[in-house]
């Protein structure tokens, strides 16, 4: 897997390479991922494994659908500890995500702004 916040290449294919619903869509991940962080983070302090495996899955495809590929990673790993009932490394998981979040709101906007100056 790569290293990359974002594998544009494949981001690009998945939209055809049009940049500008790219861009729309690292707009709508971004309102969508602050909705579902809340209810992840409320769900991991309530203990509620059900409420973070559906959120846990719901993160992972909408990382998956703009090639966040760490993020999507992430997401996964906390879905899996959900089925298995497990909230060991949830919080270290927790973190990974907040941190790979930073980096894509990052990389959307230089892409945003790259494609503003193209």
């Amino acid at each position: 897997m790569s290293d990359e916040i974002i594998d544009l290449k494949d981001a690009l294919e998945r939209v055809q390479d049009d940049k500008e619903l790219l861009a729309e869509l690292f707009d709508i991940y971004q309102e969508d991922f602050v909705v579902k962080r809340a209810a992840l983070g409320a769900a991991i302090s309530a203990g509620d494994i059900a409420k973070i495996k559906e959120v846990a899955h719901s993160m992972k495809g909408s990382s998956g659908n703009i090639s966040a590929k760490p993020l999507y990673a992430a997401c996964l790993k906390l879905e899996m500890l959900a089925k298995e009932g497990k909230t060991d490394g949830m919080p270290q998981l927790l973190t990974d995500i907040d941190g790979y979040y930073e980096k894509i709101k990052i990389y959307a906007a230089n892409f945003k702004k790259d494609q503003a100056a193209g």
